[in-house]
């Protein structure tokens, strides 16, 4: 430390669990990552979700609710309100999805970089909830993209949506991108790469 420099300390550390390679928390193996590194990908973007929220009607007002410091979800890793779409890592889905307004969450989803994850927060998310029969209502978000965790209640109620955070988390933490994205093997590829026509 320099002369007449300030004396830092270190106050209130994070409490996370620390890594543990057990076989059990790798998940399936993988060609494309050694099991240690693809573990540690994966808790590093398990702790580090950058969530777009497409709030629609009172879901909300619950999932603004999560965000403030009563429940405050940034201590499990997810940082509130991405800037955009191209910054964020998880779309939350809350209220009543139109027909009309699909297509904005379609090309909202397709804008959001790989991996990207989905939380269908609420009965309108879910199901359509209490307008399910209206002529103009989607009958769930998963029939415009798909969903990885759907959160029920009418609004659920705030430790609803952290434990659907805490379930995307565990599943995210076993993933393998391999499998998720079914990248074909080298030898289904094109022998004509290069070639002339």
């Amino acid at each position: 430390m320099a002369q007449g420099g300030a004396v830092v300390d270190v106050v209130g550390a994070v409490d996370l669990p620390m890594p543990t390679l057990a076989p059990a928390t790798l998940g399936a193996g993988s060609a494309y990552a050694p099991k240690p590194a693809r573990y540690l990908l994966n808790w590093g973007r398990k702790y580090s979700l950058w969530v777009f929220n497409f709030g629609l009607a009172c879901c909300a007002i619950e999932f603004i609710a999560t965000s403030m410091s009563r429940h405050d979800f940034i201590r499990l890793g997810v940082i509130p309100f991405a800037p955009g779409p191209r910054q964020a890592d998880l779309m939350v889905v809350s209220g009543t999805v139109t027909d009309k307004m699909a297509p904005a969450i379609k090309r909202l989803y397709d804008q959001m970089p790989e991996p990207k994850y989905v939380i269908s927060f609420g009965s309108c998310a879910n199901s359509g909830g209490p307008y399910w029969d209206s002529y103009c209502v989607t009958k769930g978000v998963d029939q415009i993209i798909p969903v990885d965790v759907y959160v029920p209640g009418c609004p659920p109620r705030p430790e609803a949506l952290l434990n659907g955070i805490v379930t995307l988390q565990d599943k995210i933490a076993g993933e393998n991108l391999a499998d998720r994205y079914q990248r074909p093997a080298t030898s289904l590829l094109s022998p004509r790469i290069g070639a002339p026509e």
